[in-house]
């Protein structure tokens, strides 16, 4: 019986491909796809994912060399190397505590701790990350990126007159007991403003405003430049701006698309392109708005400026890119520039020496995209122009304000420490004669 089963349907089958319309249908019928262990690597996702993390790092050199064009000859090493060093200590802290603390195991909601991502001795090189089949290593690797390029954004503040000593001891301090909660608390399983649903794609509230409204605080701490309002300060090298805001752009690509932190499903891989597509038009838009307010308002279109509207643009749309259309990132894109650009100008009148516009331009621009998110958003849930109502705004609009009281305040505490400890300001001799040749024993330039 089962030998005259067997001989149907194999004659059957013969028959059936002996027809040319039905072999052409099964030679087109598509193959059916293999199963895939949820335990496997992604190699696709895996490869996109430190390219990211690199492109990521590269945005730390890029910000050296955007914040060293901008201040005086004398002062241009130091500036970069605020950056550069925070490569340095920043990125053994985050391998030795800084993962634990932000995405260990939550803590009722405030912080993380899992002894065994103590310096990733417990993490092995094999583990993936919950169900998105990378490395865990590069979800840490991708994330210790983040955590290096913030504390350097607060340099910019602070520029020409902070102690080196200060400093350093400061982003230690500033990134273990700021920076790492409000990870946890916005990004990592667990964390209470990620359960209530607030929205922060790639570092709106934890990286932009968070060091926009430090610096702000830490302005407040060291003070003005002994040469500011009333001297003259020119940058020693627009040209270094300008290639800094080109690597930023460039790295951002990274920073934004590859907070999708995977690509082989389709959310994962629709939201790191979208994220790409908006963070192009956003930084494009903001670029052009700038121009042209300050074309208006000063009669000169200016390198710098443009620098500072594509700079303000990527702020802007950082916690938003994987959330709104391309359209609507336009709309946030040039509100950035509007927003930021008029938070320099009120700089000189409340003559607040916030050197590099750290706070005009991160915390200002951070703030706007992040209720700009609750605006415009339309995935995974709608905002208010998508018909969803005002919850998501006032979502959003906790973060930030949670952002800014708790770096505000911590910043005033760890700022006043430093400055019992070791001082927070350089010397009037030292700041005179330029922190380059009586810090660091160095010039720029030997022109």
């Amino acid at each position: 019986m089962l030998d005259s089963i067997l001989g149907g349907v194999a004659g059957g089958v013969s028959l059936a491909l002996a027809d040319p319309v039905v072999a052409a249908q099964a030679a087109s019928a598509p193959a059916a796809a293999p199963v895939v262990a949820a335990s496997q690597i992604d190699s696709g996702s895996t490869a996109w994912m430190l390219m990211s993390s690199a492109m990521v790092l590269l945005m730390v050199p890029g910000l050296a060399l955007f914040y060293g064009g901008m201040v005086r000859r004398k002062n241009v090493l130091t500036t970069m190397l605020h950056a550069f060093v925070a490569m340095a200590i920043i990125g053994l802290q985050w391998v030795l505590i800084g993962y634990c603390l932000a995405f260990g195991k939550s803590i009722g909601g405030f912080i993380g701790w899992s002894p065994e991502y103590i310096a990733f001795n417990g993490i092995s090189h094999d583990a993936l990350y919950g169900d998105k089949r990378v490395p865990e290593l590069v979800f840490a690797m991708f994330q210790g990126k983040f955590a290096i390029i913030t504390p350097a954004l607060i340099a910019g503040a602070v520029a020409e007159r902070i102690s080196f000593r200060a400093y350093v001891l400061f982003i230690l301090l500033w990134s273990t007991f700021v920076y790492c909660p409000l990870a946890h608390w916005v990004w990592a399983s667990g964390g209470w403003l990620f359960e209530k649903g607030v929205l922060d794609f790639a570092g709106g509230t934890v990286v932009h405003i968070a060091s926009g409204v430090s610096a702000l605080a830490l302005v407040l701490l060291v003070g003005n430049r002994r040469d500011y309002p009333d001297g003259a300060i020119m940058p020693n090298s627009l040209v270094l701006t300008l290639t800094g805001a080109g690597l930023l752009w460039f790295g951002w690509f990274g920073f934004n698309a590859g907070s999708a932190v995977a690509v082989e499903s389709p959310v994962a891989g629709y939201a790191a392109v979208l994220a790409f597509t908006t963070t192009q038009t956003a930084a494009a838009a903001a670029a052009l708005v700038w121009m042209l307010l300050e074309w208006k308002h000063t009669g000169k279109p200016t390198s710098l400026g443009v620098a500072s509207g594509i700079v303000a643009g990527l702020v802007a749309i950082t916690p938003a890119a994987g959330h709104v259309t391309p359209m609507w990132a336009i709309v946030i894109g040039a509100g950035g520039s509007v927003v930021c650009y008029l938070a320099v100008q009120c700089k000189a009148r409340h003559r607040k020496d916030d050197s590099l516009d750290a706070f005009g331009v991160h915390g200002v621009g951070g703030m706007w995209g992040a209720i700009a998110t609750g605006i415009f958003c339309f995935t995974p849930v709608a905002g208010l122009v998508n018909g969803g109502g005002f919850r998501q705004i006032g979502l959003q609009l906790l973060g930030v304000g949670v952002t800014v009281a708790f770096a505000f305040v911590m910043t005033i505490i760890i700022g006043t420490i430093v400055n019992l400890v070791v001082g927070l300001r350089v010397t009037d001799t030292q700041e005179r004669d330029g922190l380059d040749i009586t810090i660091h024993g160095e010039r720029g330039y030997h022109l």
